[in-house]
């Protein structure tokens, strides 16, 4: 069992940034693939990331890609989402996700995730 706790949303204005942290519970946290996903009101869990658990590699969402970066420290258990240049359409609350077993691949579908956090709120001013 993995536990997950986001943390580092708030209220920014459009063009700055925010950190999103993950920390996860469990011995095991370097074998999982690790995602980020949002939600905007009235709309589905979207993707934004993912990071394999080596962190060797990542992927991106169009809408994020040379803003946003995924990373993760398994040393301390975490996982980490750095937002540059926010824009109001980043607004949304924000969820990390762990997938066991994971290879070496990524999973940019939520169902593919096993582990889920309560999300954070990020919410970007114009």
């Amino acid at each position: 069992q993995v536990q997950l706790v986001e943390s580092g949303g708030g209220l920014v204005q459009a063009g700055g940034s925010l950190r999103l942290s993950c920390a996860a519970s469990g011995r095991t946290f370097s074998s999982y693939a690790m995602g980020w996903f949002r939600q905007a009101p009235g709309k589905e869990r979207a993707f934004v990331a993912a990071i394999t658990w080596s962190g060797r590699s990542t992927s991106y969402a169009n809408s994020v890609k040379g803003r946003f970066t995924i990373s993760r420290d398994n040393a301390k258990n975490t996982v980490y989402l750095q937002m540059n240049s926010l824009k109001p359409e980043d607004t949304a609350v924000y969820y990390c996700a762990a997938k066991a077993y994971s290879g070496g691949a990524i999973y940019p579908s939520p169902n593919e995730y096993n582990y889920w956090g309560q999300g954070t709120q990020v919410t970007v001013s114009s």
